[in-house]
């Protein structure tokens, strides 16, 4: 069941970054010097509510700022029922290992990729498995 067009896009700014929304993923841009925190699940739990609240999805990340994570976020994102996956695109080496890190945290798929063609294809092809699985 899907509730927008398949190539929907829509942006949502906020001070820590840019969402974009789409059909079976999310995009997130986070700002430079940005520190995220277990607290930033209050706003995925909102994004979930109104745009996935009963299909799954998958949280791609796109690393194109310097910005740190509290690894213990993912233990709260891990308790998102319907998060699918979470992907990690990092263009520059460092993020791509601060991420591999970051993915011994969370309970769900999590990939690095080093560009954003190919998150998209995997985020989607996850859906496609949930939705062959349902």
């Amino acid at each position: 069941m899907h509730y927008f067009d398949i190539n929907m896009t829509e942006i949502i700014n906020y001070v820590f970054g840019d969402v974009q929304i789409h059909n079976d993923y999310m995009i997130v841009i986070m700002r430079s010097g940005v520190h995220v925190t277990p607290e930033y699940n209050n706003v995925l739990l909102e994004l979930v509510d109104q745009y996935y609240k009963v299909k799954p999805f998958v949280y791609l990340t796109y690393r194109k700022n310097r910005y740190t994570v509290d690894p213990a976020i993912y233990f709260e994102t891990s308790k998102i029922k319907n998060l699918a996956g979470f992907g990690v695109i990092a263009e520059a080496p460092l993020s791509g290992a601060n991420a591999a890190v970051e993915k011994l945290f969370l309970n769900k798929p999590f990939e690095i990729f080093n560009e954003p063609e190919a998150a998209k294809t995997w985020a989607k092809s996850i859906i496609k498995n949930e939705s062959s699985r349902t």
